[in-house]
């Protein structure tokens, strides 16, 4: 599943802040646990840079699952300071019931989707 959230500013705390604020609203919104993720990537747009998203979600418990960080493409005009992350989980439900997450700024990169 996939999810994203626009943070503030390049600093540390914000980046774990917001990375932890997806990652719990994906579990959630979707009725995961840490057990059910198989492994998640995260990417950044190039300014950020200031901490690893992957970092936050070890901090939340996440300590036996495979994370990757990477850097989103510089498209010119993108969204500016944005986290994305695309969870690979295992669940009985079907693509259909499972909700894709997108928070603060980052809610205007999927208008389709429900809140």
């Amino acid at each position: 599943m996939r999810g994203a959230i626009q943070v503030d500013a390049d600093t540390r705390q914000e980046i774990l802040d917001r990375s932890a604020e997806l990652v719990t609203a994906v579990l959630q919104r979707n009725g995961l646990t840490s057990d059910d993720v198989i492994s998640i990537l995260f990417t950044a747009t190039p300014d950020l840079t200031a901490e690893f998203p992957a970092y936050a979600a070890r901090l939340l418990g996440l300590t036996d699952v495979p994370l990757m960080c990477a850097t989103e493409i510089a498209v010119p005009g993108a969204m500016p300071r944005v986290l994305r992350l695309l969870a690979h989980v295992d669940t009985p439900r079907n693509r259909a019931e499972l909700r894709h997450v997108y928070l603060r700024g980052a809610a205007a990169l999927r208008t389709d989707l429900p809140r």
